[in-house]
């Protein structure tokens, strides 16, 4: 278990814990009474700790190396039964982004989302979830599809940015960025978005249009991520925690600002510390949101979705 540095009094507490239990069973020394008191700490320190976690240190939950990514929320609540599709036709298939077909109970849907890895090999397989240009390209070729079979469609969003090299570049990254934003208002089925880790600027819009957004406790998004705002405006990546203030990038300010639907709860400590009760959090909120979806009309759906979005940022006094 890897522990973040506001987490350390708590890896303290459970270290004196398992100590404690082995005392007590290499000494035969009865340390219950011990080992209560101290699970009492732990669970009291939990909540100290977790109730009061500023911006950046939730941004720090949301890169946790323990946390799951997407293809763990897809197997799971597909049971499985995930079937992944690949290719852009046109360059390559982007290992950053995946795509493909699942079922939950009875209903099929349409998965899109960025990928990362879980060691050195699998980070660098996947391009750390950054998407190239052919990922965005893919990502739409899928969502097309799911609209000539009237399938509704499902994004996860978990990305520090789209790629930034020279062949993203040159293979027209802010093109296929800008192409999804529009082609996405015009998708003729039903469209749920959620985040469940990093939402970073272009790279995570590129698949965030949708009838209902939703973001997971522990998660942020914004234009740009902290330390690169730090770097901008201070020269420093050393006031990476005042930009994550200033940002407003926590679900709570998303909410409050109506730029998201939706905050959906998390385990307490974050996703990683029980991936099944997420799992099927995330599983439950899927097809509720589908099923009210689909009592509208595909018209009124294509209207709310450009509404919503046009009104963003609108200000008057």
């Amino acid at each position: 278990m890897e522990y973040l540095d506001f987490e350390l009094p708590l890896k303290e507490l459970k270290d004196q814990l398992e100590k404690c239990n082995v005392i007590g069973d290499e000494s035969k020394v009865d340390v219950r009474d011990t080992s209560k008191k101290l699970k009492e700490k732990i669970e009291a320190k939990k909540k100290e700790i977790y109730s009061n976690i500023t911006p950046w240190q939730r941004v720090q939950l949301s890169r946790h190396p323990s946390r799951p990514y997407t293809l763990d929320y897809l197997n799971f609540i597909t049971d499985n039964n995930f079937l992944e599709l690949h290719g852009d036709r046109n360059i390559s298939d982007d290992k950053a982004m995946i795509g493909g077909l699942g079922k939950i109970d009875d209903q099929t849907f349409m998965f899109i989302g960025q990928q990362k890895g879980n060691n050195i090999k699998t980070r660098q397989y996947r391009n750390f979830g950054m998407a190239n240009p052919e990922g965005y390209r893919k990502a739409l070729r899928l969502m097309r599809l799911a609209e000539k079979f009237n399938i509704p469609i499902v994004t996860m969003i978990d990305t520090p940015g789209a790629y930034p090299g020279i062949e993203a570049e040159e293979r027209g990254q802010a093109e296929a960025i800008a192409r999804n934003l529009y082609e996405m208002f015009n998708i003729k089925t039903q469209i749920i978005v959620i985040v469940i880790g990093e939402g970073a600027s272009g790279g995570a819009l590129g698949i965030g249009i949708g009838d209902r957004i939703m973001m997971l406790e522990n998660t942020w998004y914004s234009v740009i991520s902290p330390e690169s705002c730090s770097s901008i405006l201070w020269r420093s990546w050393d006031y990476k925690e005042e930009a994550a203030n200033v940002l407003k990038l926590t679900p709570k300010d998303m909410k409050e600002n109506k730029l998201i639907d939706k905050i959906i709860k998390e385990p307490l400590g974050g996703a990683h510390q029980n991936r099944e009760k997420v799992f099927n959090t995330v599983k439950k909120e899927i097809l509720s949101t589908y099923n009210d979806l689909k009592k509208k009309k595909i018209k009124n759906l294509l209207d709310d979705r450009l509404d919503r979005f046009t009104k963003m940022g609108v200000y008057s006094e």
